[in-house]
This record gives structure tokens, C-alpha cells and sequence, in this order.
């Protein structure tokens, strides 16, 4: 294992690219595979087999040459002291968990947030039925190879069940890196990452609630406002698409028997603010949600209908609010009946993913998702308002249909007949 050391520059590695080993002396080498894989290994003479042994010390996208040489150092020692480099190795990272170790601490972080055991289970269940050859493997070794071994045959067939079990590959090794057991990027990271490894896939679709692609949005927003002046149902579903809303943060909900939604005292015209309480709100927390300008215009067009009950959307009944099935139903009466309200969430989501460069954590707490470890949330402890006002500002900009003549003109919904409200 005499010679020269060091004989590669890391100007040399990184433009390196044809597959083959590569020596940067006393053991150390730079093998690069099918698919331009690059990992370090150190290789070394067993001295009582007297064969050929090779040491992995990581890929080369988590591990730098100058970390690589001094892992080889440290084998090299071990060898001179008479130890085998892989014992010694193990024994010293002993603390590095295995990836399904690590899942179990994530999970472990995330229940108290979870109202149910249903999130759990179904965390665990997609992690082992889809990635179980990932669990016995430390996270610092974990490669975007491995990470595509087990994305690709289901990313066509199995869309959301792929982007949800994508998702909680990157927590995972996102936790790991914060607690210091991995090191670089996160193979599983979407943007600038695996969206180029990945093709786009061909039907969009989110669990139970078939949403419509978000290419389509401004063609449908241009056919819902036809709609205007039929009912008070188009102009709240609108305003949901662009607040990004649950239905039972906006329309009834019924808590104890009593009739929930939103009321016109939520609202904050000057800060530009609609305040949804932790009673209607999923995670039991209270959301701020920014609203853009067109947004607001929808809440004046409404405001003339205020009465007594003070819902911003009355239902046809006194003391109730509009109904949650009403936009459903203007849905079927517009021909999308291949689409859910709900849906219009996973809309808004993919297009902030693979069109902005908004960060992630903004836009899940656009949609009021819980982001991080308790750990995490203890240290992040404001909610981000002024950068997803810009956010939901680039939304609104984005659905708005073409130009025309009319351009954002509101027509005043009517009251009527259960049906032309609810139409």
C-alpha cells in the first residue's frame, strides 16, 4: 500500500465521468458505475485469508475527497495496528441508525401531531411494502440509486402511492442529515433533483380525491365564472381554489350539532387576512391564510349579502352556511365530474412543486399541513404569512384565465331557490 498519496484533484473527480476505478493512492479509489454511480473504497489485503477486501466509505455525491481520504487514513491505521478496517469501522459508527431505525424515530416525532392512528399505520405500511430494501441499510449509505430502485416501478402505475412514499424517504433522511448522520443532499429531494431522473407522470390523481391538472386551471376558472350570478356555489368555489381551503373550513361543518363556517369576522380586509379558527381546522391549530387581490374582490362582490348569522357563504337555511355538497354539485353541472373539490389542493400543490421555486415547507403551510418534528416546529415557530401572501399572490396570477373584455368583473350572486344558490 506503499506510493505516492493523493494523486486526485477534486476539480478531477468531479469532471470524471467514464466507468472505471480510480486511484488516489494508499488504497483509496474512486469507482464510477453504470449511470455514472460514484462511490469510495478503500482496498486492502486481509492478512489471514491473504484476499482482496474492499471497504465502502459512501457515494461520492454525500462523501468529499478530503473526507474520503481521511476515512482511508483512519483504515490504513487500523490496518497497521493489526485490526481489520471493516470491524474497526462498524464498532466506531455503531450510533449510525438504519434507515428503518430512523423511520421508527421520525414517526415516533410526528405522532403527537396525528389525530389517529390511520396516519401511522399508513406510514409504516407504504416504507415496507415499498421500500423494505432500504431499511436494513444505514442512512448515511443510502444512494439516489437506491432511491430510484424503488420509486420507478410504481411512479407510472401507482402515482400517488409514489409521491407519498418519495415524500417520506426525503423526511427521513432529511432527519438523519439534521442529527448529523448524513452528510450532502438528499437523494429523495424532488426539485433539481429526482425531477430530472423521473418522467412526469401521465394522470394526476391524489388518494380519493381526483383532482384536475393544473395546466387545465385558468380554462376552468374562465368556465366557473360564466357561472357568476347563479348562485352564491361558483364564487365559493373560487375562492377556495384560491385560498387553497378545506370545504369545512369555508362551508358548513357541523361540530356537536352546531352548523360551522366562515363568518365575516375572520376576515381582516385592511391586513388582507381570513383567520380560520383550530375548531374547523384539521390539525386543531388556528391558520392564517393571505389572500390575493382577487381573493378580496371575491369577498366584496359577497359582502351585501351579509346577514345576521354572519356567514360569509348563507346557506338557504337561517343559521347555516352553504353546504359542502354545492360545489360539488357545480362541478357535475360544469361536466367535471372526474374531479373533486378536495382535489383542487393537490392541483395547487403539484403546480407549486414542479412550476415555482417556492420551498417546500411554504407551500405546506399554504395548505395547512404539519411540517417537520415537534423539534422542528419548536424552533420554527411563526407561519411564514408574508412569504405565501407572495405565494397565493402567484397563484391567483396563475389561474387567471385570458384577458377579455370583462377581465376580473364580478357579477353579483343572486339569492333564490335552493338550487340557484347552490348551482
Amino acid at each position: 500500500m506503499a506510493g505516492k498519496l493523493h494523486k486526485l484533484t477534486a476539480l478531477e473527480v468531479a469532471k470524471l465521468s467514464a466507468p472505471g476505478r480510480y486511484s488516489d493512492g494508499g488504497g483509496l479509489y474512486l469507482t464510477i458505475g453504470a449511470g455514472n454511480r460514484r462511490s469510495w473504497i478503500f482496498l486492502y489485503r486481509d492478512r489471514r485469508s491473504g484476499k482482496q477486501r474492499e471497504m465502502g466509505l459512501g457515494s461520492a455525491a454525500a462523501v468529499t475527497l478530503a473526507q474520503a481520504r481521511v476515512k482511508a487514513a483512519e483504515a490504513r491505521a487500523a490496518l497497521q495496528a493489526g485490526n481489520d478496517p471493516i470491524a474497526a469501522a462498524r464498532a466506531d459508527d455503531s450510533e449510525v441508525p438504519t434507515f428503518g431505525e430512523m423511520a421508527e424515530e421520525v414517526i415516533s416525532s410526528l405522532e403527537s401531531s396525528w389525530r389517529n392512528d390511520k396516519h401511522r399505520a399508513q406510514w409504516r405500511a407504504t416504507l415496507e411494502t415499498y421500500a423494505p430494501k432500504l431499511k436494513p441499510k444505514r442512512v448515511d449509505e443510502i444512494t439516489t440509486e437506491d432511491v430510484l430502485a424503488v420509486l420507478k416501478p410504481i411512479w407510472q402505475t401507482k402515482a400517488e402511492t409514489a409521491s407519498r412514499v418519495r415524500g417520506r424517504i426525503e423526511k427521513v433522511l432529511d432527519a438523519a442529515k439534521a442529527k448529523n448522520h448524513r452528510v450532502g443532499e438528499n437523494p429523495a429531494r424532488w426539485r433539481g433533483h429526482l425531477d430530472h431522473l423521473l418522467g412526469r407522470r401521465q394522470k394526476l390523481q391524489r388518494g380519493h380525491h381526483p383532482a384536475l391538472p393544473y395546466g387545465d386551471l385558468p380554462k376552468f376558472i374562465a368556465e366557473l365564472r360564466q357561472r357568476q350570478g347563479q348562485g352564491l356555489a361558483p364564487v365559493a368555489l373560487e375562492f377556495l381554489i384560491l385560498t387553497a381551503a378545506r370545504t369545512g373550513e369555508l362551508l358548513l361543518k357541523k361540530r356537536d350539532d352546531v352548523p360551522l363556517g366562515a363568518t365575516w369576522g375572520e376576515i381582516d380586509f385592511e391586513a388582507k387576512v381570513w383567520t380560520i379558527p383550530a375548531q374547523r381546522m384539521k390539525a386543531g391549530v388556528e391558520h392564517r391564510v393571505p389572500l390575493s387581490a382577487r381573493a378580496i374582490a371575491i369577498l366584496k362582490s359577497v359582502q351585501p349579502l351579509r346577514r345576521a348569522d354572519d356567514f360569509i357563504f348563507p346557506g338557504q337555511e337561517a343559521g347555516h352556511p352553504l353546504s359542502e355538497m354545492s360545489c360539488l354539485m357545480v362541478l357535475r353541472r360544469m361536466k367535471y365530474c372526474h374531479v373533486t373539490v378536495h382535489g383542487f389542493r393537490s392541483t395547487f400543490r403539484d403546480w407549486c412543486g414542479e412550476e415555482t421555486d417556492f420551498p417546500r415547507d411554504v407551500a405546506e403551510a399554504a395548505l395547512a399541513h404539519v411540517v417537520g418534528s415537534s423539534v422542528e416546529r419548536a424552533y420554527r415557530r411563526k407561519d411564514a404569512l408574508e412569504k405565501r401572501r407572495t405565494l397565493m399572490e402567484a397563484w391567483a396570477d396563475y389561474c387567471e384565465p385570458a384577458a377579455t373584455a370583462t377581465g376580473n368583473v364580478l357579477k353579483m350572486p343572486q339569492r333564490g331557490s335552493r338550487k340557484r344558490a347552490e348551482g
